[in-house]
């Protein structure tokens, strides 16, 4: 297993690859989104990460932005690119796709998402 020098990272780009989000088209969003990151030559500070599932099924294809917190749902392939050029690179999130925001005293809804189920 290869390890990067993650000093000068300043995005962890967390894309769910768990069951619900490989059938809303993960594979495609993760494969978009690293692209634009290479094609802008900011592979140097975003990391990106396939995970498992994150728990949130019904707003799948789930990517999320740390260390801002920010959850995103319904993600595909051109949302992936714009949320690069926008949001890691420009500090705009995506608002519409935005689910989930961490507001320093925990993760807070949008009004857009599901609120899910209890634990």
């Amino acid at each position: 297993m290869a390890t990067w020098n993650l000093s000068n990272t300043r995005h962890h780009v967390l894309i769910c690859n768990g069951g619900s989000c490989m059938r809303g088209g993960a594979e495609a969003v993760t494969q978009a989104i690293r692209e634009e990151i290479r094609a802008c030559g900011a592979d140097g500070f975003i990391h990106t990460t396939r995970t498992r599932c994150n728990g949130r099924c019904d707003d799948a294809c789930v990517v999320i932005v740390y260390p801002e917190g920010v959850w995103y749902q319904g993600m595909t392939p051109e949302s992936g690119r714009l949320m690069v050029q926008e949001h890691l690179l420009g500090g705009s999130p995506v608002l519409e796709r935005v689910v989930y925001t961490y507001g320093g005293t925990g993760l807070a809804p949008t009004g857009s998402g599901r609120e899910g189920v209890a634990k």
